[in-house]
Order: C-alpha cells, then structure tokens, then sequence
C-alpha cells in the first residue's frame, strides 16, 4: 500500500518545466536520490555535508522512543502548569511557534508561548502573558553558546527565583541542547527538570523532528504518536528507492533549485489562513540553507496576493493549502496567478496533524534545491559573522558601559539615517538638493529595480499594530515598483533569513528600523541590558550588511516609536509618488 502523503502538483511555464524535466533525468540517470540518502556530500560541495544529515532518520528514532517522551508529558501534566514559555531563537524556537500558533492551547494542557526577541517590549509582553507560578520554562539552545536563550534564561530564572523561592526554581524549567554543551552545564547545576539532548548530526533549521519541535509539541498536549506516524508516512514516499518523479521532495527540490538557477529565485509562500505560521519555518530553512555565496532563494512570507499584473519575472509560488479549511479568495487570487503564466506549486494538505509531512517534505526539497543551486545547505557563514560583529560590540559594552558614538547621514526632525561610506555618498548624490527623510527614502527605494526585493528589517516589538503598519508599506511598493518585498522583525530574523540577506544574491535593497526602547530590561549577570543587546544586534548585522556591499539604509525613529513609525509611513509614502 503506497503512504498517505499529499501529492504537490505544479504549473510552471513551458522553459521552466523543460529545465526541470532535465534536471529529473539527471537525478534518475545519476541516482542520486539513493546517493542523497546515503549521505554522498559529492552532491553538494564535497566537503562536510554528510555529518549534517542525521535529520533523515530522526522520525522513526522519535516513534522508538515515545515511551521516554510520555513520561516526561506525565511528569510535567501532573503539576497542573497553565502556560509553557520557550526561549530560544531560529530553529529552535520556529517549529514550537508554528505548532503553538496553529494548534492553540489544547484542553488538559498549559498554552505552549515562545520568546524569540531581545527587544525590551517583547520580553515584557511574553513575561504578561504568563503566571510566573505556573509556568514551566523550556530553555532550547542546540549550541548552548548562542546567546539570546543565555540571556533569556538568565532573566526568567531570577524572576522564576523572586517568585517560587530559589530551591524551587529549577524544576519550573527544562533544557534542550546538544549533549556536552554549556546550557547542559547550565541545567544540571541549576537542577533543571529535565534534560533532553538534541543530536549534533542534525543542524537548527533541520531540527523540527527532533526534539526540538517534538518535546515541546508533546508537553502542548499533541498526539505525538499520530503526528509521528504521519510524518513518517512523507519520509518513506521521500525514501531512496522512490522514483525521482514521484518522490514529492525531491521533486519539490528540483522545481525550486531549477526556478532559481533560471532567474526565479523570489519564493513566495502561500498557506491558507490556519497554517499561516509555516511561512516563517519554511523562510528559514530555505533562506538560510541556499543563501550564500551569492546565490539562493529569497524566500517572501506574510506578503498578501496581488493581481498578477504586479509581480515580475523572478518568482515562483508555493501554496500549501489547508483541505479541512481552504480559504475561497485564496484559491482564486491563485488561480489568477496561474492563468496569468506564473509558476505554482499546489500543496494540499489533508488536516494540521500533517504539519510534521510538510517539515519533513520541504527538508527534502530545500536539501535538494541546494544541489541544483551549488551550495553547502547545511552551513551558515554569515550569520556567523553578524554573531561576531555582536559579541564585538556587547563586549565592548561590558568594558565602557556604552557603544561605540555613531554619526547619521542625515537627521530630520528627530529620525536619522544611518549607513556606510559607500551607501551615503550614493544616496547623496541620488536624494540631490532633497536632503529629506522622504528625499532619501526616495533614492533608495528607486535602487530597486526588475529581479530585486526591498526587506524591512524592522528591530521593533514584533505585534500586530506594528505589523499592519509596515505591510501596508511593503505591499505599497511592491504594486509600485513590482518587485518582491519581505518584512521581517529583528532580531529574531537573524538567525533566519538574514542569511540570505547578507550571503545570498547581491539583489536586496535593505531598510533596517531601529528605535530607543521607552522600557528596558536588566541581564541579571551582565552591564548590558536586553535594549544594549538589540541595538548591537542590530548594528552588528549592518556592518556586515556593509561589508557584503549591500544596498542599506538604517532608520532611527528615537524614543517615541509610534510618531516615528507615523513619520516613517508618511515619508514612505511621499517616496513612492
């Protein structure tokens, strides 16, 4: 009997399916869809790949040891906690927020919140939304070094401490990490109630199976036992012995990985309004394993359709649709597309408990698209370099008590620009005698032109006023300018697309938004704060941004973040006439 998975099928103009039919003889002729799960790195690089791939195996593993798991999800339902808090950043936060977000709290179950920024508001708001004496903390850190979970860590055990007593406050938490790492360290000698291990074969963003996504899913209240065995139903249709045309992500793979070789390297995510929180998953898998280099996918999420007059050449639709719950105006904006000759992928999908079919669908596909592109998908260079860029300047901190003095481009009525040497003389010379905010924000929204995407990276509290604000923005360039957009809110994008940001295609026109927090937070520990992190953050990613010869532009709205935004859009707007 053949595995219950959804099948995708696409429409892709008549070229691109011609190069995609000849890259589905290559894998056939060359059998590398065996030598893919074999872990043959000679199909990407050649070089580390194959100690990456521990991801592959790791489902039937987790359905080995569901005994384990149930007993952790019986210790921890026993002492009625109302809400779990995770904290953690990229691939160990994503998966949780996708399952917290489109499964809700369960009956019988604490409500599953995740903290993924250092922006002061942010913290303050996941603090509110909890009981500090009923909640159960979950500190996930593959690395146990990176240090946004550190410093979270840091903040909710002082405040777990003030409220259930120090000689309690260990059993409110639970680590996940690699074996050996300093956060095991950490956990033990804080006597933490529970220690799962993460596995080193398996990289972040490849880490949704694992225990990173299970463990939380499973304390939530999911029926890990059917969502295992539904995911593992994908990875045996995914298996090496499936016929490249019917192996749904390798087929996947190779649409994607074709789409940008040819000059279609803007994927645009569709998912229908339920399953909505998989776009920011899927961004970061596919942004931060193909981007670099120079080459990869710009992954575009959250960006409401369009008429297909507004969109240009260089993008490809991927629509995963919900069967038990299909948006009608969704289906026919996608149609649309599809008649008006754009490339669509039609994912189905049969009911959320399939969400572990599509974690393991697009592991696949992106792995996969990764060798058609030419890269290593499991490493990720540059956001290492904004790490360093950031330890840099929080060390600096700790030594001065302040960061280094900074000096704008332009300053207008209490917002200033911020950029390198190269990005202000051009942006000089293109604003002219409109030494304007919108002056300015006209020059470097006019750099933009056919095969780019403008990104607001916006280092704010991430919340839906916040949001609604800056996708009108986006959405407004986008039908002027036709080009892809994406909105990403810092610095949790960091540890995801901004991968791509900075190593990918040379093809971004980049407008970071900063603010001085109203509110800040301590680090207990430390002479930083959670605000002297975001900015350093911030500033970090520029620098490299910069360096990468990327076209930047940073806005500071100061103190007052909502006149700022307000002032912002009304710039934003006089550019675009």
């Amino acid at each position: 009997m053949s595995p219950k998975v959804s099948l995708q099928t696409s429409k892709l103009p008549e070229a691109l399916a011609a190069s995609v039919k000849a890259n589905i003889e290559d894998w056939r002729a060359g059998d590398k869809v065996r030598r893919f799960w074999q872990h043959d790195a000679s199909l990407w690089t050649g070089t580390d790949e194959a100690n990456w791939m521990g991801w592959l195996d790791i489902t039937a593993q987790q359905i080995a040891q569901s005994d384990k798991l149930r007993g952790a999800v019986a210790d921890v339902k026993k002492e009625n906690f109302s809400d779990i808090l995770l904290l953690g950043m990229g691939g160990s936060s994503l998966c949780p927020d996708v399952l917290a977000v489109t499964f809700g709290r369960i009956a019988g179950f604490p409500q599953l919140h995740v903290l993924d920024s250092t922006d002061p508001a942010q913290v303050k708001a996941a603090e509110n939304k909890v009981n500090l004496a009923k909640t159960l903390f979950i500190v996930s850190s593959k690395s146990g070094t990176t240090l946004e979970p550190n410093i979270f860590k840091q903040y909710f055990f002082e405040r777990t401490k003030q409220t259930v007593g120090a000689d309690k406050a260990g059993s409110r938490f639970i680590a996940i990490t690699d074996p050996g790492s300093k956060m095991q360290q950490v956990a033990e000698a804080d006597h933490f109630r529970h220690i799962f291990p993460g596995l080193p074969c398996i990289g972040g963003r490849y880490s949704a199976l694992s225990n990173f996504g299970v463990v939380p899913g499973a304390l939530m209240g999911l029926d890990m036992n059917r969502f295992l065995a539904r995911t593992q139903e994908m990875v045996e249709a995914c298996g090496a012995g499936v016929r490249v045309e019917q192996n749904p992500g390798v087929l996947l793979g190779i649409i994607l990985g074709t789409a940008a070789r040819s000059g279609r390297d803007k994927l645009t995510l569709i998912a229908s309004p339920k399953i909505s929180a998989l776009g920011a998953w899927l961004e970061q898998l596919v942004a931060e394993s193909t981007g670099k280099q120079g080459k990869g996918i710009v992954p575009v999420d959250r960006e409401d359709i369009g008429p297909p007059a507004v969109y240009g050449n260089d993008r490809v639709f991927a629509y995963v649709r919900l069967e038990s719950a299909p948006d009608k105006a969704q289906d026919a904006k996608v149609a649309a597309l599809e008649q008006a000759g754009h490339p669509v992928v039609r994912i189905p999908l049969g009911d959320i408990y399939d969400l572990g079919q599509e974690f393991f669908r697009w592991e696949i596909a992106t792995a996969v698209a990764g060798s058609i592109i030419g890269i290593n998908p499991f490493n990720q260079p540059d956001v290492e370099a904004s790490k360093i860029a950031t330890r840099n300047l929080t060390t600096e901190y700790e030594k001065t008590g302040s960061l280094p003095a900074e000096n704008p481009a332009l300053e207008d009525r209490g917002v200033k620009l911020f950029t390198d040497t190269v990005n202000a003389d051009a942006l000089a010379k293109a604003a002219g005698s409109d030494k304007t905010l919108a002056g300015y924000l006209r020059a470097h929204i006019k750099r933009a032109g056919a095969g780019d995407y403008f990104a607001l990276l916006a280092y704010i509290q991430m919340n839906t006023e916040h949001e609604t604000l800056l996708q009108k923005l986006r959405l407004a360039l986008r039908d002027r300018k036709r080009v892809a957009t994406c909105l990403e809110f810092g610095p949790r994008f960091l540890h995801s697309t901004g991968q791509a940001y900075k190593g990918g295609p040379n093809s971004g026109v980049i407008l970071q938004i900063t603010c001085d927090d109203a509110a800040d937070l301590p680090v207990p520990g430390q002479k930083y704060t959670f605000g002297v992190v975001k900015a350093a953050q911030a500033r970090g990613d520029f620098q490299v941004l910069a360096e990468r010869g990327r076209r930047a532009l940073r806005i500071h709205l100061g103190k007052d973040l909502a006149a700022g935004l307000d002032r912002l859009a009304a710039a934003f707007h006089q550019a675009l006439t």
